[in-house]
C-alpha cells in the first residue's frame, strides 16, 4: 500500500473535524474524496502532506508515519507529493516557463538544458503548445493555467498526486477535460490520484474508488459499483444526483 490511514482525529479546538478515519489506498488508484462542504475532505489532504498534526492515529506515506516525522524528514516525503490546488496559485511575476522550472532549479541538480528538456516533456502531457512558455499567466486562460498547475507538479516526479476541487467554477467543457486530463497522467506517470470533490459526475468519470465522509466519520468506501447499490442516504443522495 502507499498510503495508510489508520484511526485518525483531528480537531479545531472543540470541534472534531475527523474522528478515526481508516482507509487504505494502493499504487496507482485513483480514489475520490466525497461529502458535504466542511467535512473535513481538504483537512484530511493536509494531514496526510503534513500541512496539519493529528491529535490521534497515524499515516503511512511509503511507510513513513508522516504524524512522527520532523521537519526535515517531513520534506522527503512532501517531495514525493504534489499538491494541485483548487486555484492554480501560479506566480504572477514569472512566465509559464519560470513557473515550471522553479521546482527543479530549488530542488534538482538539472543543468538549465536538462531543465528545458523536462518543462518541454511535461507541457507535452498537459496538451499545451510551447508557445505558452514565454506567456505570464495573465496572459493564457484559466483552464490553460489550471493545466500548467498540474504541469508544475508533474515536472517534479511525484508518487502522489492530491487535488483539492481541481474542477470547481469550471465550466462543463473545461471540467471534462481536466477530469480526462486526470485519468491520463495518473496512468501516464503511474501515480496515485487523491482527488477531493463534491462532484459526483466527475468521480463517476474517472475514479477507481470513492470515499464518503460525513459528520467527521468515513461512511462510505467502496468501488464505483458499489456506490450504485449502496443504502447509506448520503451516498445514495449524491449518486441520485448524477442518474436524474
Amino acid at each position: 500500500m502507499i498510503l495508510e490511514v489508520s484511526h485518525l482525529k483531528k480537531s479545531f479546538g472543540q470541534r472534531t473535524i475527523l474522528d478515526n478515519i481508516n482507509f487504505k489506498v494502493s499504487e496507482g488508484e485513483i480514489v475520490f474524496f466525497l461529502g458535504q462542504s466542511g467535512t473535513g475532505k481538504s483537512v484530511l489532504l493536509k494531514n496526510i502532506v503534513g500541512l496539519m498534526r493529528p491529535e490521534e492515529g497515524q499515516i503511512l506515506v511509503q511507510g513513513k508515519n508522516v504524524v512522527d516525522l520532523d521537519e526535515t524528514s517531513l520534506r522527503l516525503v512532501r517531495k514525493e507529493c504534489g499538491m494541485v490546488f483548487q486555484h492554480p496559485a501560479l506566480f504572477d511575476s514569472m512566465t509559464v516557463f519560470e513557473n515550471l522550472a522553479f521546482g527543479l532549479r530549488r530542488l534538482t541538480s538539472l543543468t538549465e538544458k536538462e531543465i528545458q528538456e523536462k518543462v518541454q516533456d511535461v507541457l507535452g502531457s498537459v496538451h499545451l503548445p510551447l508557445s505558452v512558455l514565454n506567456q505570464m499567466p495573465a496572459e493564457i486562460s484559466y483552464g490553460m493555467q489550471k493545466r500548467v498547475s498540474l504541469a508544475r507538479t508533474l515536472v517534479l516526479d511525484p508518487k502522489i498526486l492530491l487535488f483539492d476541487e481541481p474542477t470547481t467554477g469550471l465550466d462543463p467543457v473545461t471540467t471534462t477535460a481536466v477530469n480526462r486530463l486526470i485519468k491520463e497522467v495518473s496512468r501516464k506517470f503511474k501515480t496515485t490520484s487523491l482527488v477531493v470533490s463534491h462532484d459526483m459526475r466527475c468521480a463517476m468519470e474517472i475514479a477507481d474508488r470513492v470515499i464518503f465522509l460525513d459528520k467527521g466519520g468515513l461512511v462510505f468506501n467502496g468501488t464505483l459499483s458499489e456506490v450504485k447499490s449502496s443504502l447509506h442516504p448520503l451516498v445514495k443522495e449524491f449518486f441520485l444526483e448524477v442518474v436524474s
